[in-house]
């Protein structure tokens, strides 16, 4: 599979917080009071003594309509759509959070600059003096107890220092143990042992409607917590760049902003659900959509890394495109949701198992497919090796493909 995506963007700019604090104030006379005192004892007198009065006017509620009889039966609860405080995983997850600086020196601005097209006309001077050091400031999440933390690419991408401060204030220098700008995540590891971990949410199970908390620090204020629900998942906003892409981002209103980049999303009962990336602006700060690698994704993304140095993924061998209306129509099908293969590789998985060209993909190990990130998430979660079997529409007749995965052709 193959997308083109824009290159990620370096967060980071200068915000102005206001803050507005709207005091509402209500007065009422003594007699107003008294009036409504006296209306009060005299309506209450009237229910006492049994006074049934009728009205047929739609501008009023009859008070039969404002309660329900309960009915005590023998069953277990249903689950609790809202957690009522967020205190339990909170604690859980704020220790487990890192604020990282990252720095790059003069050296590398200037070797930066070198690789500008248009330093030769204007000179190096010409947009502000001499090279100055830059930063940026981001988090990270504590995978191992051994030091290992989690964070995305684009944190420390562009850096040659970095430093790690833990929620109890202690400093630590990071280093960089791998990147896969594809998916925007990265490893650095700092010197150290007993750090907090969390556990983590089977991020396939999660739905829509789901409470969760982003816990990272934003603008520079350390171990800040909002949040909010699962609004989409399997999002592609198209910010990641290259061959190998892969975006199926779970989506929610949790408040993200710039330097919360690389923090944990955490279900309400304290469990790491992804890492938090992007968010969707027009401004540079927070609009109401915030955007997170799925936990599975990430855990075998960054298992990869720490074993071999770089995400070792498999492919289908497959060009895609997702299916609509429209593409339904052309087809002559009746299938509007799904994955349409356009071509195959020479040699590819999905070939060699004899998926072939206008098949429509469906589901994959019994999991419905209707878009093209969940397939990719889905073959991104996998090894090489592995078997999926994949259920394609084929002309109108269903089959299913046992696809065994090989790596990426060179």
């Amino acid at each position: 599979m193959t997308e083109s995506y824009p290159d990620i963007r370096n967060e980071g700019a200068n915000v102005l917080l206001a803050v507005r604090i709207f005091l509402l104030q209500k007065t009422t006379s003594m007699k107003n009071f008294l009036s409504f005192i006296f209306a009060g004892i005299i309506g209450g007198l009237i229910a006492f003594g049994g006074i049934k009065y009728t009205s047929h006017s739609t501008a009023e509620v009859a008070p039969e309509n404002l309660s329900q009889q309960v009915s005590l039966i023998n069953q277990k609860p249903s689950a609790v759509s809202f957690p009522g405080n967020f205190t339990e995983a909170a604690q859980k997850a704020m220790p487990v959070v890192v604020h990282i600086k990252a720095t790059a020196g003069v050296k590398s601005v200037q070797n930066n600059e070198q690789n500008n097209p248009f330093g030769g006309f204007f000179g190096e001077d010409f947009f502000g003096g001499s090279p100055r050091p830059q930063s940026g400031a981001g988090s990270g999440v504590f995978i191992s107890s051994d030091g290992y933390i989690v964070t995305n690419n684009h944190v420390v991408s562009f850096a040659d220092e970095l430093e790690v401060t833990t929620y109890d204030n202690r400093t630590y220098t990071a280093k960089v143990i791998g990147t896969d700008p594809g998916t925007d995540l990265a490893v650095i590891k700092i010197d150290a042992t007993n750090m907090p971990t969390l556990n983590y949410a089977d991020s396939d199970q999660a739905q829509v409607g789901e409470w969760v908390l982003a816990v990272g620090n934003p603008f520079d204020l350390t171990s800040t917590v909002t949040a909010g629900i699962i609004s989409a998942k399997g999002r592609s906003i198209r910010i990641l760049e290259g061959k190998g892409g892969i975006e199926s981002f779970i989506q929610t209103d949790a408040a993200v902003n710039p330097g919360n980049s690389g923090g944990a999303l955490v279900d309400n009962s304290g469990k790491l659900l992804g890492i938090n990336t992007a968010i969707a602006t027009q401004t540079g700060s927070y609009a109401g959509y915030s955007f997170a690698i799925p936990a599975n994704l990430m855990k075998k993304i960054v298992d990869d890394i720490i074993e071999f140095g770089s995400f070792q993924r498999a492919y289908l061998g497959i060009s895609i495109n997702e299916m609509d209306a429209e593409l339904s129509t052309e087809l002559g099908v009746n299938i509007s949701q799904g994955v349409f293969v356009k071509e195959l590789a020479d040699g590819g998985a999905a070939s060699y198992a004899g998926i072939l060209p206008r098949d429509i993909i469906t589901a994959v190990n019994s999991r419905p497919i209707k878009t093209v990130p969940e397939l990719q998430e889905i073959v991104g979660s996998a090894q090489v090796g592995d078997v999926l079997n994949i259920t394609v529409n084929r002309k109108g007749t269903v089959k299913e493909i046992p696809v065994k995965l090989k790596a990426q052709q060179r």
